[in-house]
């Protein structure tokens, strides 16, 4: 019984080039800061901060489908790896979102100055 070897080269180029055209975008928008989306806010966030954590997450989930090897596992197995991620990134998010603006209005309201 032998074993065929299978190239995977098309997919490492395919993953490398979406990953790097993810990459690309997020540079120039940190770079542009385009207005409409830097002044303008949701949910607390400006939208160029909700576009960077949107892309930061595809990529993370690109990077565990194909370097994890999960898009030849099942549904089922890829969700229960990738989403217990995705709600602990979304989870620290809003926990160092909060207690970040909690700290910036203290040191913004109160007589303590930033010394730091």
């Amino acid at each position: 019984m032998s074993h065929e070897h299978v190239s995977n080269a098309k997919r490492i180029w395919t993953v490398f080039g979406l990953l790097s055209v993810i990459t690309i975008v997020e540079v120039f928008l940190g770079i542009l800061k385009p207005e409409i989306l830097h002044m303008n806010g949701f949910l607390g966030l400006t939208l160029l901060n909700w576009i960077f954590i949107i892309l930061t997450l595809v990529k993370a989930y690109f990077i565990v489908y194909a370097f994890m090897h999960m898009e030849g596992e099942k549904t089922a197995l890829r969700y229960a790896v990738v989403l217990p991620v995705i709600f602990l990134i979304i989870y620290l998010l809003f926990i160092l979102l909060t207690e970040g603006h909690y700290v910036f209005e203290v040191f913004k309201n109160s007589t303590i100055k930033w010394n730091f």
